[in-house]
Protein backbone atom coordinates (compact mmCIF):
# COMPACT_ATOMS: atom_id res chain seq x y z
CA UNK A 1 0.00 0.00 0.00
CA UNK A 2 2.04 2.96 -1.51
CA UNK A 3 1.06 6.27 0.54
CA UNK A 4 0.83 9.69 -0.48
CA UNK A 5 3.30 11.64 1.05
CA UNK A 6 3.29 15.20 0.98
CA UNK A 7 6.90 16.94 0.61
CA UNK A 8 8.45 19.11 3.20
CA UNK A 9 8.92 22.46 0.25
CA UNK A 10 4.75 21.62 -0.32
CA UNK A 11 3.82 21.57 3.77
CA UNK A 12 5.92 24.76 3.62
CA UNK A 13 3.51 26.49 0.64
CA UNK A 14 0.93 24.69 2.45
CA UNK A 15 1.41 26.53 5.57
CA UNK A 16 2.26 29.78 4.04
CA UNK A 17 -1.04 30.02 2.45
CA UNK A 18 -2.72 29.13 5.21
CA UNK A 19 -1.00 31.76 7.16
CA UNK A 20 -1.45 34.01 4.55
CA UNK A 21 -5.45 33.18 4.27
CA UNK A 22 -5.66 33.79 8.28
CA UNK A 23 -3.97 37.24 8.00
CA UNK A 24 -6.35 38.26 5.41
CA UNK A 25 -9.36 37.10 7.52
CA UNK A 26 -8.25 39.04 10.54
CA UNK A 27 -9.85 42.72 10.20
CA UNK A 28 -6.68 44.35 12.03
CA UNK A 29 -4.19 43.01 9.55
CA UNK A 30 -3.37 45.05 6.22
CA UNK A 31 -2.41 43.97 2.87
CA UNK A 32 0.40 46.25 3.64
CA UNK A 33 1.90 44.10 6.27
CA UNK A 34 0.67 41.00 4.64
CA UNK A 35 3.00 41.90 1.67
CA UNK A 36 6.04 43.10 3.99
CA UNK A 37 5.68 39.50 5.39
CA UNK A 38 5.20 37.48 2.71
CA UNK A 39 6.08 39.72 -0.20
CA UNK A 40 2.53 39.11 -1.58
CA UNK A 41 0.94 42.01 -2.95
CA UNK A 42 -2.80 42.54 -2.38
CA UNK A 43 -3.90 41.17 -5.87
CA UNK A 44 -1.99 38.08 -5.29
CA UNK A 45 -3.65 38.03 -1.83
CA UNK A 46 -7.11 38.29 -3.10
CA UNK A 47 -5.98 35.35 -5.54
CA UNK A 48 -5.43 33.33 -2.85
CA UNK A 49 -8.18 33.88 -1.14
CA UNK A 50 -10.53 32.91 -4.31
CA UNK A 51 -8.74 29.66 -4.66
CA UNK A 52 -9.14 28.39 -1.37
CA UNK A 53 -11.94 29.38 0.24
CA UNK A 54 -15.35 28.50 -1.16
CA UNK A 55 -17.38 30.80 -3.73
CA UNK A 56 -19.59 32.32 -0.77
CA UNK A 57 -16.85 32.56 1.45
CA UNK A 58 -15.11 34.38 -0.10
CA UNK A 59 -17.62 36.81 -1.40
CA UNK A 60 -18.16 37.51 2.14
CA UNK A 61 -14.36 38.27 3.17
CA UNK A 62 -14.06 40.38 0.02
CA UNK A 63 -16.99 42.80 0.91
CA UNK A 64 -15.62 42.89 4.37
CA UNK A 65 -12.09 43.53 3.43
CA UNK A 66 -13.44 45.92 1.00
CA UNK A 67 -14.83 47.97 3.47
CA UNK A 68 -12.20 48.36 6.02
CA UNK A 69 -9.74 50.70 6.51
CA UNK A 70 -8.06 48.45 8.61
CA UNK A 71 -7.06 46.25 5.57
CA UNK A 72 -4.88 49.45 3.95
CA UNK A 73 -2.29 51.29 5.85
CA UNK A 74 -1.85 54.54 4.02
CA UNK A 75 -5.64 54.70 3.92
CA UNK A 76 -5.72 54.02 7.69
CA UNK A 77 -2.67 56.49 8.17
CA UNK A 78 -4.99 59.46 6.73
CA UNK A 79 -7.55 58.90 8.97
CA UNK A 80 -6.40 58.94 12.13
CA UNK A 81 -8.03 60.79 15.04
CA UNK A 82 -5.71 63.13 16.84
CA UNK A 83 -5.94 63.02 20.53
CA UNK A 84 -7.92 65.32 22.20
CA UNK A 85 -6.50 68.11 24.97
CA UNK A 86 -8.45 67.04 27.65
CA UNK A 87 -6.23 69.21 30.74
CA UNK A 88 -9.56 71.09 30.90
CA UNK A 89 -10.98 67.80 32.64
Amino acid sequence: MAKNLMSNQQKEIDARTSHIIELAWCDDTSFETIEEQFGVPEKEVIKIMRGHLKPKSFKVWRERASGRKQKHKKLNASQKVQPKDFAGL
